[in-house]
Order: structure tokens, then sequence, then C-alpha cells
């Protein structure tokens, strides 16, 4: 009896397990097919109010509100469109170290670029130089916008932002292959002498870099990929560009102006050794700063012979001379890319005399908005850069790397106006005029005479067998690069 009753008891208990069990998975069931119902429900009433639920917005907001916050939160960017990857064999890794300052290096990498194209290699995103004068600590990603330099290369040549665990470990181990290569060199040197190198170590790492390539005599097609470089892969980062439109629109908001690109800053005037108008202390300053600099391997030097030979910059007074030689309007604002102006106020009194509406960055801009660029020439130099292009006219007093880099650029946007100074013959007149020799009609229809085909105009670019420091630079006049002009056009 008490078996029966405690197998009955079982069954019981085991009946019950089995309905709450089967409850359990038609309540599961039934909400299952409540909940699809319901998305179903809200994925067809569409635009009223389902997409904002699933979007996770309330569902009291209007579908004009929620189509504002849509354009506000979330604007349209229109699509980037890549270049497709070039696709070829890698026979290494190129790695590069530039030096000198921001256009020396510009140029620089627009060579490694078209060198790396060339060798089929994979190019690492060069390294900028940090112990020159300057001392400038920035990255390339600190001036130039690097994925902006990858991605539009793309289609020429793989770039990297570093090595590869595998040659990076090889780099380590010390496996790899550093050398300078051989300046002005022509591309077959890379292909018969760089190449092999690569081939063998993997990895090779050139140093001092500017000026290896040289000017004539290179495929066409690699004469195009230095312009695409230096012309639309190098942009600068969106804080400079930012920073740069907003001096522009500064400047444009009073009129025209003219960028005076005036090399008088110390370092230049101690490496050259051009004192003109130098007290004796200064003189003594800039010698003392010339032995400081071991690499500045020219000592003694005679300046006064130097400027006759047109191989000094033109001083302040001196280009303010010239300036209204050239009849530039006395009330256009000249705007002075450069560092300090050494001797200060005193040497750019005659300056500011002719031209009183001298401006600089630091007068434009608040001492907030240059914070970020102080100690960073070469940032502060791209400044300069963006407001160099962009002027009515641009004077370089001085033929460095940034008045060549400038002068092609400008080329390139149209041939811009660009006063090109023949600094040897000027010189000369300026004296015959301070000394009495000649009157001021003279002097000034002398100056323009001897530079009316001196502004940017289309020319050929001069080429020097065997002597190629002499010759054009590319970059100054990259005339494979660039659109015929009207007047050109017109005498075809």
């Amino acid at each position: 009896m008490g078996l029966k009753t405690l197998g009955g008891e079982k069954l019981m208990r085991g009946s019950m397990v089995s309905r709450s069990r089967m409850k359990l998975w038609i309540i599961r069931a039934m909400t299952s097919v409540l909940l699809w119902t319901c998305l179903v429900q809200l994925t067809a009433l569409g635009e009223m109010w389902g997409p904002r639920v699933l979007k996770g917005w309330p569902s009291c907001f209007s579908q004009e509100s929620a189509a504002a916050l849509d354009v506000k939160l979330f604007p349209e960017v229109p699509a980037r469109v890549l270049p497709p990857k070039r696709v070829y064999k890698n026979n290494g890794y190129l790695m590069v170290s530039c030096n000198g300052g921001l256009n020396q290096m510009r140029a620089a990498i627009c060579d490694m670029v078209a060198i790396a194209r060339y060798l089929n290699v994979t190019l690492v995103v060069p390294e900028l130089d940090k112990t020159s004068f300057w001392a400038d600590p920035s990255e390339f990603q600190d001036i130039f916008d690097v994925d902006h330099f990858i991605t539009s290369l793309r289609d020429e040549v793989r770039i990297l932002k570093e090595l590869p665990p595998r040659p990076k470990r090889r780099v380590e181990l010390g496996m790899s292959y550093t050398m300078p290569p051989i300046s002005w060199s022509d591309i077959s040197y890379y292909r018969d002498q760089i190449l092999p190198l690569i081939q063998k170590y993997k990895v090779v790492h050139l140093n001092r870099t500017d000026a290896r390539l040289a000017n004539n005599g290179q495929p066409l097609v690699l004469q195009k990929l230095r312009c695409r470089v230096n012309f639309s892969a190098l942009k600068f980062t969106t804080q400079i560009e930012e920073l740069g439109r907003r001096v522009i629109k500064l400047l444009r908001r009073n009129g025209p102006f003219l960028v005076l690109h005036l090399r008088y800053e110390m370092d230049m005037l101690a490496f050259s050794g051009c004192t003109q108008g130098c007290n004796n202390e200064e003189v003594d300053e800039l010698t003392r700063m010339r032995y400081a600099y071991p690499w500045w391997k020219e000592k003694i030097i005679n300046s006064e012979l130097k400027r006759k030979d047109g191989l000094c910059p033109l001083t302040p007074e001196e280009t303010a001379l010239t300036l209204r030689a050239l009849d530039i309007d006395h009330d256009i604002q000249i705007y002075i890319a450069a560092g300090e102006i050494y001797g200060g106020e005193r040497r750019m009194a005659s300056l500011a005399a002719a031209y009183p509406k001298l401006v600089r960055k630091e007068t434009l801009l608040e001492p907030s908005d240059l914070r970020y660029f102080q100690n960073h020439s070469s940032q502060m130099a791209a400044l300069d850069y963006l407001v160099s292009l962009e002027s009515d006219i641009f004077v370089p007093t001085y033929d460095g790397n940034m008045a060549k880099v400038v002068e092609g650029h400008r080329r390139y946007l149209g041939f811009k106006r660009t006063i090109l100074l023949d600094r040897g013959f000027l010189v000369e007149l300026i004296d015959q005029y301070n000394n009495g020799s000649l009157t001021w009609d003279e002097f000034s229809t002398a100056v323009k005479e001897a530079h009316a085909g001196r502004m940017g105009n289309p020319t050929k670019r001069l080429m020097i067998p065997d002597r190629p420091k002499e010759e054009d630079y590319f970059y100054a006049n990259p005339e494979e690069c660039l659109q015929p002009s009207d007047e050109q056009l017109s005498s075809m």
C-alpha cells in the first residue's frame, strides 16, 4: 500500500514537471512570436517612427527634427576615391633620413618617392632632420598629412609608416645597410648601385638625401612623379592648412599683398659670411657663430667680394631701394616670410619707411594661435610657404631652397608673378646710385629693364652637362609638369 502511494506521488510530480515545462515553452514561443510581430509592425510603419525606435531616438521626435539631427550630427562627407593599389614584386625596403630645412627636405622626399617607384621597393615614411641648426623635433606627421601622403600615391609605390616585424628585426640586428647616395646622380645610379644593395640586405637606409637625383635627363614618368608628390601628395596637416588660410584671409581683407622672403636671419649671414651694413660687433658675432658649426665648411670669407658676385642675400636697405625702383605700390601690404631679422628695427627702418604696411604672422595672429608652433621652425616655415603661394607677388632676396621651391610651385599654379632678383647686377646699380653715379630715374629704369624677363614667366630650364650645381634646379622650374601659358599657346 505504501509502495503504491509512493509510486503515485512520483508519477504525479513527473506529470506536473512536464506540464510546467510545456507551459514555459509555450510562454517563450508566444513571447517570441509577439516580439517578432512587433518588430515587423515597426518596420512596416517605416518612416513614421520605426527607424527612430531602432536608432534609439524617442518616438516624440518629428520626422523633420530627426532629419535635422542627422544632418547636424552626421554630416555627409563625400566619399574619398582612392587610386587602385599598384601591384608589383617588392624588391625590399627603403628607409630615408632627410637633412636640412623644410623645403630642402620637401624636395628630397619627392626624389626618394620617385626612386622607390623606379626600383620597385617599399618606402618607409621619411624621417625628418632634428639635428640641423634649427633643431626642430617635428616628425613627418607633424608637418604633412601622412595618411594622404600614403594613400594618394598607392597607385605608384607602397609606403608604410614603419617597417614590418621581420625587416625591422633585421635593422635591430644590424643586418641593414646605411649610406648617403652620391649627389646629383642619374636614376641609373640607383638601379645599378642601390638596387643590388637592397636586394642583398633587404633594407637600405639612405641618409643626407638632399639634391641626390639629377635635375635633367630623367625619364619623363619620374619627372612627373616628382611633381605629383610635391604639388599633390605633400599636403600640410589640417592644423597648418587652417591657420594658413586664416592668415591669407586676414591679408586679403585689406587688399593685395606681396610676400617678401627676406633671408636676413643670423644663421644665413653667419653661414654665408655676408656682413654688408653690419657693425664690428655684429661681424665678430657672426664669425664666431660660423666657427661654432663644424659642418659649415667655409670659414674665411671675403664678404665684399661675395656680395659683388651676387652670392649674398640683399640687405633690408637694398631690398627697399629695389622694390621702389620696380614701382611696387607704396601702400601694398608686405608680408615678411622669414625668421627674426638680424639687427632688428635698426636694419628694418628704411624698408618700414618705404613700405609702412609691413606685417608678419606674429603681428596678424594672437600669440595663442602660434603657441603650438613655437620652437618648430619647419611648421612655421610651412605657414610662410602657404602664404607665399597665395600672394599677388612673391619676392625672394636670396635663392635658397624655399625661394626655389615656392618659385616652382607658383609656376605650376599658373606662372604667378615671382620677381627673381639679379643680385649681382642689383648691388652694382645700388652702389652707383648711392655714390651719385646714377640718378634715381636712371637707377629705376635700369632695374626695371634688368628684371622684365625675371617675373616667373615660362622659360627653358638651363642645363649644364657635368656641372649640375650651376644649372637650374628642377623644383624651381619643373617644366615637364607645367601647362603652357597663354603667350605660348598663342604663338603655336
